[in-house]
């Protein structure tokens, strides 16, 4: 049976018969039917429980009669950024802005507001001042408490005040959106919905809030960086949906944001369930002749086999979005999604990836978190792997056997990256002989991210030590196979606790590994990690100690030079950085030195090269001459 899209227009709806919509869901991104898109989530959701919805996909926030395309819905809006925060999506991590949007019909730049959420709420708010406003999706998920704003640098309130909506739906939304939606069909006023898992809400008097944490009050985390450390990594501890309290944060005498517990995780039919609603699994047909939707090309082909992560990185909101337990979807329902792939017109045999926030998840860390959730002050991977872990890839290994079987797949890869440490504490070494086999072409992307020791322990990495390992059992595996295929490991530079020196220490990895990545990341403070955390207060809120911090755009570039210190053009930037640093001894012709002394002056192995007379000047001269040619050789020169 073909698919067909939600209503996008007043048109679509009046061909369906219906004379009103439940619900309005505004969004930043194209409206893209595929279960990768939260936006094609909630509303296949709500469609099965018989709600009807209308889609308002990328509004001129300009024009209030924008979000007025369906007129007035019976329940409510729903708004959402799109599947990015909206200031990652427009910003570099410099703050510039950037060229395309993957989410927008043929990449174009500027069809959604900065801070979409706001400006979509206050947009509705012009036109219709009492209708139910319920925010959604990563950006509304990650601001919906007072948080750090890194491109206006300062602390903001919740996005649910600076929006005007009602209520926000936080995380995995599948379960609060019913029960609101439920609730709004029965009658209840959106501001008596102060109950419901996973969502956050308004409360005018202390007195009507029960059984909650109380957090530093908004004037008190903007007066006290520590109060905001101590804020948030109560937040942090307050993720499960077994252990996770009740939060509550004052803004004023009369109004309090409350943070219900987060909502249970999907079983597995339920998981299931969601995944197989009749999505159209590409972008609205009225893109086409705009180009299409980039984002789709990333994960038409792609399976999302699973939600959440353990891995508990610093630097990634996973843990304030996802949560830490693990949601896997069933065998069955996989190689049925594999199937009606393969009948695609535009299916070429290759399977993109199979996996979730981290692919080689396929189950809970242990056997307690379905029960007593996951603790509080210890994580499962770091700094060792817990006693407890149940470090197991049968299961995943059973599933890409089944996919590599079908009929039509070539071949199957594995794209959305994997924990190292993980497959190390399996004593199975199956997982490690079947990935290098079946699924990699030639390189595997891992993320190491860094390998000082200080910055590895801030990151909530492994030591460097664990990477190692791996690398001699990633490269010992492709010999026995007699494979050829190598390692691209990611860096960040600039991360919280990241000096020059430890940026000399990752500059020197890339030394000895013969590797210069093309791009490095720097560290983006991006709304409620613990890094950013770190970023904003200079404290590591786990353990309340003073974290050095590069803040200054100079530094960064140094760091992030340092890396790809075999580009000529990073050269000045390297040299500063290396004088600052006290490592001059890098400096020179020696096989250690990162770089070349200008005007022929510098050290090997520690030792002044001075040269002796003319015939050291001429020595120095042939080396910087030869250097130049091999280095700025111009076009046409032979």
């Amino acid at each position: 049976m073909e698919q067909t899209f939600l209503p996008l227009s007043r048109e679509d709806m009046e061909a369906r018969g219906w004379d009103q919509v439940d619900f309005v869901y505004v969004i930043g991104d194209a409206y893209v039917d595929h279960p990768s898109f939260g936006h094609a989530v909630i509303s296949r959701v709500l469609e099965s429980r018989g709600y009807r919805v209308g889609i308002i996909s990328q509004p001129d926030w300009r024009n209030p009669a924008s979000i007025d395309v369906f007129g007035r819905p019976r329940l409510g809006f729903l708004v959402s950024a799109g599947n990015m925060d909206s200031m990652v999506n427009h910003y570099t991590v410099s703050k510039k802005r950037r060229r395309t949007d993957a989410y927008t019909p043929g990449g174009e730049m500027g069809k959604r507001p900065d801070y979409a959420c706001v400006v979509y709420g206050n947009l509705i708010r012009q036109t219709y001042r009492d209708i139910p406003v319920i925010l959604g999706g990563i950006e509304a998920s990650l601001r919906r408490l007072a948080h750090y704003d890194y491109w206006s640098d300062r602390l903001k309130r919740s996005v649910l005040l600076d929006s005007g909506a009602d209520i926000i739906s936080y995380g995995m939304g599948e379960r609060s959106i019913v029960e609101i939606a439920e609730s709004l069909d029965a009658g209840i006023s959106v501001k008596d919905l102060t109950y419901i898992d996973g969502t956050v809400v308004k409360v005018r008097s202390r007195d009507d809030i029960f059984d909650a944490e109380f957090l530093p009050s908004f004037e008190k985390l903007n007066a006290s960086k520590k109060a905001y450390a101590e804020s948030f990594y109560t937040q942090y501890q307050n993720t499960d949906p077994c252990t996770g309290r009740r939060l509550a944060e004052k803004y004023n005498d009369h109004l309090y944001v409350v943070q219900n517990p987060p909502a249970k995780p999907l079983t597995q039919t339920e998981m299931d369930d969601v995944y197989g609603l009749p999505y159209a699994r590409t972008f609205h047909p009225s893109y086409e002749k705009r180009g299409g939707v980039p984002a789709v090309s990333e994960i038409k082909f792609s399976l999302i086999s699973s939600r959440g992560c353990f891995g508990g990185c610093s630097f990634c909101a996973l843990t304030f979005h996802q949560g830490r337990i693990v949601q896997v979807r069933s065998h069955e329902s996989l190689l049925k999604e594999a199937r009606a792939m393969t009948e695609d017109a535009d299916f070429k045999g290759y399977i993109h990836d199979v996996g979730g926030p981290t692919a080689n998840f396929r189950h809970p860390s242990c056997e307690k978190q379905l029960t007593r959730g996951v603790c509080q002050n210890r994580q499962c991977l770091f700094p060792k792997p817990c006693p407890n872990l149940d470090a197991d890839h049968s299961d995943y290994v059973a599933l890409l056997k089944k996919l590599r079987a079908l009929p039509g797949v070539k071949k199957v890869f594995i794209r959305s990256g994997i924990r190292f440490d993980y497959l190390l504490a399996d004593k199975s070494r199956e997982f490690l002989r079947e990935l290098c086999m079946y699924h990699v072409s030639g390189q595997l992307k891992v993320a190491p991210e860094h390998v000082a020791a200080p910055v590895l322990s801030l990151m909530g990495k492994p030591e460097h030590q664990v990477y190692e390992s791996f690398v001699h059992a990633f490269d010992n595996m492709n010999r026995a196979l007699g494979k050829k295929q190598y390692l691209v490991p990611y860096l960040m530079s600039s991360h919280p606790g990241s000096t020059l020196k430890e940026a000399v220490k990752l500059a020197e990895y890339c030394r000895d590994l013969g590797y210069m990545p093309e791009q490095v990341q720097d560290f983006y403070p991006t709304p409620s990690t613990l890094s950013t955390c770190m970023y904003y207060t200079g404290l590591d809120p786990r353990t309340m100690k003073p974290v050095y911090v590069p803040r200054n755009p100079h530094e960064k570039a140094m760091q992030r030079a340092l890396i790809q210190y075999r580009n000529p053009k990073l050269r000045p930037l390297v040299y500063e950085a290396l004088q600052k640093a006290g490592r001059t001894d890098l400096i020179g012709y020696g096989p250690k030195c990162l770089i070349r002394p200008e005007n022929g002056s510098g050290t090997e192995n520690g030792r002044a090269e001075t040269g002796r007379g003319k015939s050291g000047q001429m020595r120095n001269e042939k080396r910087k001459k030869k250097t130049i040619r091999n280095v700025h050789r111009k076009k046409g020169s032979k």
